[in-house]
Order: structure tokens, then sequence, then C-alpha cells
């Protein structure tokens, strides 16, 4: 079996007036969103950093730069389907993602089914191959006091 591994790491700051957006789902009485070029959605830019990673191609920057005005604004959920498609070209199939999310605000439990089924159809995935995740930073630096939100994934992929 050929198997690898990918690990990808997210962070966004919080900032006023853009919707929040965490794996592919909005959190509506969020009063804060996640700053950045695209949609900010730093759970699935982990996921897509993991499966890059995990294939040895460059990073999500690399395939969808900030300076590129394509990529302003862009729902994250379109990058990872095209993520996936371009493992898929080479030959590559996801066996499972798992991923966590660090955060004080939003309470993320209450909708993890949510997100893992959002990520789930844009990888092209059943629900039970995502582990999700969520915690705080118990107060410490500026996750922990509400200024930022954090992601890691793990991915395992397999040469079709």
């Amino acid at each position: 079996m050929n198997l690898r591994i990918g690990h990808g790491y997210d962070i966004h700051r919080t900032i006023a007036g853009r919707p929040m957006i965490l794996g592919g789902v909005h959190f509506t009485d969020s009063p804060v969103g996640l700053e950045g070029h695209s949609d900010a959605d730093c759970l699935t830019h982990a996921i897509c950093d993991a499966l890059l990673g995990a294939a040895a191609l460059h990073d999500i920057g690399h395939f969808f730069p900030n300076t590129d005005p394509a990529y302003k604004n862009i729902d994250s959920q379109l990058l990872l389907r095209r993520v996936v498609a371009e493992l898929s070209k080479l030959g590559w199939r996801i066996v499972n993602l798992d991923a966590s999310l660090i955060a004080e605000q939003p309470k993320i439990y209450p909708r993890l089914a949510e997100m893992k089924a959002a990520l789930a159809r844009s990888a092209g995935l059943s629900v039970s191959q995502i582990g999700l995740k969520a915690t705080t930073n118990e107060g410490v630096d500026e996750i922990g006091r509400g200024l930022a939100i954090a992601a890691h994934a793990v991915a395992l992929i397999q040469k079709t």
C-alpha cells in the first residue's frame, strides 16, 4: 500500500464586518469573522494544506495566492474541491481527514456535524471519514483572547 500523511495548520485574526465561516458553515450569530483574502475559513485551509503536504505538493498559497484577485472572497470549499481534483489527477485518493479547531468563540461543538457534512461534500468523502474536534486555548494568547482562530489538520491519502 502506498500511503502518505500530511499535516496542515492555519490561523486567522478575527475582524468585525466579515462573516464567520468555518468548515464551510456560516456562523451568522458571530459578531466577528476571520480576516483574509479568501473567505478566511482556517479549518478548510488547514485541510487543504494537509492534503497538499501528503502529496508532497506546494502549499495552499502557491495554488491560490492572496495576490490574485480571482481568489478575493472565494469560498474555501471551492478551493478544497480543486485540491481534491488535483490529487485525483495525480492518482491519490483521500483515506481520511482529522482536524482540530482552536477557538474561544463561536461555540463550535453544536455545529460540528454540519461542518463535517460540508467538508465531506467538498472532499468527496463520507462523514465517517472525517474526524473533527474543537477546543479553546484556555484564555492563553491571541486565540485565548478571541482575537484569532486556528486549525490543525491531518490527512491520510492512498495511491489509487
